[in-house]
């Protein structure tokens, strides 16, 4: 059985629910001793900035700030699709803790030797 695991979010401020939800599922895999990767994507690429999630809190869940910092601390990773963000003119200075511009073969390469996946 695979050590891995992917937690795909194509969503960020459009749907913060899901977003949050996201990164409640990434910790816990995690707290599982799995080697954890959130590949943001689409609208997702925009929780890769600093201070994009501060204002973000659903009602029963922590801050979404406090659980990506969480993951990063925690040994995440953060891959965002180089294309996705590219067209949405961000900045790679304000990356986020664990964050990296990746292009999709660098997901494809950790998921290559079976690893469950979830998307958001």
């Amino acid at each position: 059985m695979s050590k891995k695991f992917v937690v795909s979010l194509t969503r960020g401020l459009d749907d913060t629910d899901r977003a949050t939800v996201a990164f409640v599922v990434a910790n816990a895999a995690l707290g599982s001793d799995r080697d954890t990767v959130v590949f943001l994507s689409v609208e997702g690429v925009r929780l890769s900035q600093a201070g994009a999630a501060d204002g973000v809190h659903e009602s029963g869940f922590a801050p979404l700030k406090d659980l990506m910092a969480q993951f990063a601390a925690g040994g995440g990773k953060i891959l965002v699709c180089s294309p996705c963000f590219k067209k949405r003119g961000l900045d790679e200075s304000a990356l986020v803790a664990g964050a990296q511009v990746v292009g999709g073969a660098r997901l494809v390469e950790f998921m290559a030797d079976g690893a469950p996946s979830i998307s958001y």
